[in-house]
């Protein structure tokens, strides 16, 4: 991967680094941040697609309660 990133910032870009500068973090630093929550944010959205998936799969449904049938009869009384 490479150490350097460089990128041509467009007006909105432009703006949003100078919000978020204006405090004096560094370029950089909001630069990893915004990268780190997008990446976050990515994985969230991609989790809760898998888990509606889930939850609309009738098949499943059946399954995981099926299952939990099966564990109630093998608890400890």
């Amino acid at each position: 991967m490479a150490a350097t990133i460089s990128f041509r910032p467009d007006d909105d870009a432009r703006l949003a680094l100078n919000e978020l500068t204006a405090d004096g973090t560094p370029v950089s630093r909001v630069v990893r941040d915004a990268l780190i929550a997008a990446a976050e944010r990515h994985a969230k959205a991609r989790l809760r697609a898998e888990a509606g998936a889930l939850a609309a799969d009738e098949h499943d449904r059946a399954e995981a309660a099926e299952v939990l049938r099966d564990m109630e009869s093998l608890r400890a009384w």
